[in-house]
């Protein structure tokens, strides 16, 4: 943990919400601060999408729709801003014309702010993104546990023969190694498949599903529960792509599906992981050009917000404990005098 005392978002009782610049919940840029224990930052990049573009402009939708949030979380008991230095990174710039250079320098970009000893919060761009921001993760934290909150599968092999697209970065992330796969959860897919295949191919590489109907008949606290036991102590990883909520709930999206999450119970399921050990998240496929009300926006700036608000809490309990044993340590050293 950054060792001074965090700079939280600008005062919105003295400077009205829809002024200055549109950084992540109003907070300071990461070149202000100097380091940062959880840094936001976006990738606009979305040639990896089999349907309707549009996600590179979603990390800078969400920091508009972040402009509501507020430095208390009542849901989790929270300050997450004065808990650990949050601050907002900018964004990786990716060649939108070169999918394995892309790929490429997400990693070392994504490696470079881990290096720093910051989690990433990653405001998406299209899915393709996940797998780089993995290798990244994986490289400091060897094969991690993923939640994936999806309506798809996201772990199909090709798409017109290219292995990196928003529809295969789990598959590659399996074959690399870099996922432990006794603690992989897909959650709130729905809708149809190519074939029964894909299921097949999916429950070999080791993922469970809880489908969003699942999500709806058993209800939150025992999905939570179930997500829980399956993660353990396991590093984890969560990646939300926003279509996990119903169109209804997230229509600016690039492939929508019918019968979707409500925005209430994904928010529900991410606040039940509080006691998981979340070394790094992503919120992905927001295309707010097909939502005009920001619908899509808003919810995901929540989703950030609520993953962002754990990561800190957790940074701080972990700091506390090192501050106490420390205090031991040095008392024990004291008596022995």
């Amino acid at each position: 943990m950054t060792s001074a005392q965090p700079r939280g978002p600008v005062d919105s009782s003295r400077i009205p919400r829809y002024a200055g610049p549109a950084t992540f919940a109003r907070l300071p840029r990461l070149d202000e601060v100097g380091t940062a224990d959880v840094a936001v930052v976006g990738v606009p990049f979305d040639a990896g999408v089999s349907y309707r573009p549009g996600a590179r402009f979603g990390g800078n939708a969400v920091r508009e729709a972040s402009r509501l949030l507020r430095p208390y979380n009542p849901a989790q008991d929270a300050s997450p801003f004065a808990l650990a230095q949050v601050a907002d990174a900018g964004d990786i710039a990716a060649n939108p014309f070169d999918i394995n250079e892309a790929v490429e320098t997400i990693e070392a970009a994504a490696d470079g702010l881990l290096g720093t000893g910051a989690r990433l919060m990653t405001l998406g761009g299209d899915h393709t993104i996940a797998l780089p921001l993995l290798r990244a993760v994986a490289r400091r934290h060897g094969p991690v546990a993923l939640l994936h909150f999806d309506a798809h599968l996201d772990t199909w092999d090709t798409y017109f023969g290219a292995a990196y697209t928003h529809g295969t970065p789990f598959r590659r992330a399996v074959e690399e190694g870099i996922l432990d796969t006794s603690a992989l959860s897909h959650v709130g897919t729905r809708g149809p498949l190519y074939g029964k295949q894909d299921l097949d191919d999916d429950a070999k590489m080791g993922f469970g599903i809880v489908t969003s109907a699942d999500v709806m008949r058993r209800g939150v606290d025992e999905v939570a529960q179930q997500l829980r036991e399956r993660i353990g102590d396991r590093p984890l990883y969560v990646s939300v792509d926003i279509d996990v909520l119903d169109p209804a709930h997230a229509p600016g999206t690039g492939t929508p599906e019918a019968g979707g999450l409500t925005s209430r119970e994904l928010l529900e399921i991410l606040r039940c992981l509080a006691g998981c050990r979340l070394v790094s998240a992503d919120v992905v496929e927001v295309a707010p050009a097909y939502d005009h009300a920001e619908i899509t926006s808003v919810a995901a700036s929540h989703t950030a917000y609520e993953l962002t608000t754990i990561m800190t809490r957790q940074i701080a309990a972990a700091a506390t404990t090192a501050d106490a044993e420390t205090g031991r340590a040095a008392a024990t050293g004291a008596a022995g005098a």
